[in-house]
């Protein structure tokens, strides 16, 4: 089973880009505090796609606190010098507003219902590494 479930908030905007596909995406970096520790924080690479993508991108700002369910994905890809790299980042499925711009009360949830495993493959048009 792979499923990952996490809070934290957005380190940078979200840009909203689109795949030679046409498929909408976001890359972001969910900065995620330690539980035994405030002092330390792991950040996280995750992306996102289609409608969720597209909510991510109008509604969230760097220092927005969310929650995400997602899955785990390794890729490989080649760099601009033609060096094979390796990365680990969280599918996105479902996000959850954290917190409301006015009172930081919870707000709304989205999910991609229709989510499909052919995401892994689609070719985007810019490298990768965060």
């Amino acid at each position: 089973m792979n499923i990952v479930v996490l809070t934290g908030r957005l380190t940078a905007d979200p840009e909203l880009k689109y795949a030679k596909s046409g498929k909408a995406f976001v890359k972001y970096t969910l900065a995620v505090n330690r539980s035994y520790s405030k002092d330390q924080v792991d950040f996280i690479n995750c992306i996102a796609w289609d409608k969720v993508a597209e909510i991510i991108g109008k509604y969230l700002r760097k220092g927005s606190m969310i929650g995400i369910n997602g899955r785990i994905s390794i890729r490989d890809y080649e760099d601009e010098n033609n060096q094979k790299r390796r990365i680990t980042e969280i599918v996105t499925e479902s996000v959850e507003f954290l917190e409301s711009k006015k009172d930081n009360s919870k707000g709304e949830s989205y999910t991609e219902n229709n989510y499909v495993e052919e995401n892994n493959n689609i070719d985007v048009d810019d490298d990768f590494p965060f």
